[in-house]
């Protein structure tokens, strides 16, 4: 049987975690950076593991004014310090509750540089590695992340996005472009489809883009994030495809 991750960004402090919770396999909790606080953090923990969702990190720039979406101009070791405080604080808290993190997602502009930037990215997965080196990554396929991460060393989960619009190159279309951000949970349902079982995904120009992903994100700051998550996942399920986590 054909099988994919649903995953969703939450413990960010807009949306409905607990009903995202029921139909995603994966959880990147924020830690600290764009927000969550060691509160939020111990809640969605402890929501993972009673629903059986697998946990990760989603950390980015220490910029709550911004909900970490600036990009912000920083010496590498000063960004490097901001993501080992987020990563430590999870993990602290994780230990407590008996939840391991499984991998770790990077958040907002950050992750939209490191898809771009090779350099910055090597910096960022080279630090990342160094603190452990047996944590996933879980990277925009074909993006500048999946080669670094992959050079320095690290485990590599390739995602795509359900309700982000494309550029042909692969890449995100950026949020301040018109229809960046995907709203019809039908069309979202759709193309999630035909991302999981044709391996395809249409930028925004009609440029048709093979992708070899197999985790999916909703974002859980979407306003329709929930109708989107059970439209996708009855889409998905009434398919044949099952929702499930790596193992």
């Amino acid at each position: 049987m054909t099988s994919i991750d649903l995953n969703a960004d939450l413990g960010e402090g807009v949306g409905d975690d607990e009903a995202m919770l029921e139909i995603v396999s994966s959880a990147s909790i924020a830690c600290g950076g764009h927000a969550g606080t060691p509160e939020t953090i111990r809640t969605t923990l402890q929501r993972c593991r009673a629903r059986g969702v697998r946990a990760g990190a989603h950390p980015g720039y220490a910029d709550t004014k911004h909900f970490g979406r600036l990009r912000l101009v920083m010496p590498l070791d000063q960004l490097i310090g901001q993501l080992r405080s987020q990563l430590i604080l999870i993990r602290t808290i994780a230990d407590q509750e008996g939840v391991p993190v499984r991998y770790v997602k990077l958040h907002g502009a950050l992750a939209n540089e490191t898809a771009e930037q090779l350099p910055l990215a090597v910096g960022v997965f080279g630090a990342l590695h160094a603190m452990d080196a047996g944590i996933a990554v879980l990277a925009l396929d074909g993006s500048a992340q999946v080669r670094a991460a992959r050079a320095v060393g690290q485990s590599v989960e390739l995602e795509a996005y359900a309700d982000r619009a494309y550029q042909p190159n692969g890449l995100l279309a950026p949020r301040s472009q018109e229809g960046a951000v995907l709203h019809d949970p039908s069309l979202i349902a759709e193309r999630c489809l035909r991302l999981a079982t044709q391996g395809e995904i249409v930028a925004i120009d009609g440029t048709v883009l093979k992708v070899g992903a197999r985790s999916i994100c909703i974002h859980g700051d979407n306003p329709e994030a929930v109708a989107i998550a059970r439209q996708v996942r009855r889409a998905l399920e009434s398919a044949g495809v099952e929702i499930r986590a790596p193992i």
